[in-house]
């Protein structure tokens, strides 16, 4: 509290001190209109090159220099927000990291989850795509994930994770590309492969797009950037402030569950507690159709924040 206690008594002075100075009868200086904070905003340094899925990428021309100053100005001063990202991905990223290795897919499309979704399950878009990842209900199915009335997948972390990196594989084979492959999560490959031929250019960074799908990349850039020094944007974090992982038991069932908040009790655990763990399970009861699906069951003495169980996932997230 000292370091900040002086420099606020000595400003606090200072406004005083103006005040009767500019106030004054006796004086004869006209003074200019004072501000009406006395807080002050920075503009980000926005680098001129971003690595990008092991690519460096020149970011000087203008429109690219603007795009990432807008994404990045925005996401330093939407403080809430940025701060619950930093917090969210501290139990979401160890999840998402492991499938993205698995299946050959680059690190750096954990921040395309980012900003699908601000890594809440549970999202939902207007347009009704849900989940971590925001499928629409035909895309999800279409790469494997079961929709249906008393499950929809595309909220299960893990099984998302997997259709998503079927897609992106998908995206890579036809376009050789990742930052192309990015804007295609956006766009659709249709009208990525589209407006790649209509306007005959190579660099997906200069295709005249809608500006939804414009702003994605420098958003992923953004986000990728804060992400790696949060320190430097302003965003202080200590390691009890993030989100952390809490343990489960998989308990596997193949059978119809009538009573889903049932279920939770017998195991020792609230029926809130169940669709947390578990945002894929839509109503009070599951119907499996005959297959099977692994429910998670939270460690009870995880539940309660305390010095033992602060895990850090990214040492750059949290300060000493």
């Amino acid at each position: 509290m000292k370091k900040f206690y002086y420099p606020f008594s000595i400003i606090c002075l200072l406004c005083v001190a103006v005040y009767f100075f500019t106030n004054s009868r006796d004086t004869v200086v006209v003074q200019e209109e004072a501000p009406v904070v006395f807080s002050f905003a920075a503009s980000p340094e926005t680098p001129s090159s971003i690595r990008f899925c092991g690519k460096d990428i020149d970011l000087t021309r203008y429109q690219m220099r603007e795009g990432l100053d807008r994404e990045l100005t925005s996401f330093t001063y939407l403080h809430s927000t940025t701060l619950l990202l930093i917090k969210r991905a501290n139990r979401i990223f160890p999840v998402i990291e492991p499938i993205l290795r698995a299946n050959g897919i680059p690190d750096d499309f954990k921040y395309l989850a980012v900003i699908e979704s601000n890594l809440d399950p549970k999202a939902t878009s207007s347009a009704r795509a849900a989940g971590v990842w925001q499928f629409l209900e035909a895309t999800g199915k279409n790469y494997g994930l079961r929709v249906t009335a008393t499950v929809d997948e595309r909220r299960h972390i893990a099984k998302s994770t997997e259709a998503a990196c079927k897609y992106l594989r998908e995206a890579y084979n036809r376009y050789g590309d990742w930052v192309t492959v990015a804007l295609s999560f956006n766009a659709g490959m249709g009208r990525m492969t589209e407006q790649i031929a209509l306007q005959k250019e190579t660099n997906a960074l200069n295709l005249y797009l809608v500006d939804e799908t414009t702003r994605y990349p420098y958003r992923i850039f953004a986000a990728k950037l804060i992400f790696e020094n949060p320190y430097k944007y302003g965003f202080v974090l200590r390691a009890e402030n993030l989100y952390s992982p809490i343990d489960c038991v998989e308990v596997e069932v193949d059978r119809d569950i009538a009573d889903l908040a049932a279920f939770a009790r017998d195991r020792g655990i609230t029926y809130n507690d169940l669709k947390i763990f578990n945002p894929w399970l839509k109503d009070t009861k599951l119907q499996t159709g005959g297959a099977k699906f692994k429910i998670l069951i939270p460690n009870k003495n995880q539940m309660y924040y305390s010095s033992a169980n602060s895990y850090v996932h990214d040492k750059r997230w949290v300060v000493p």
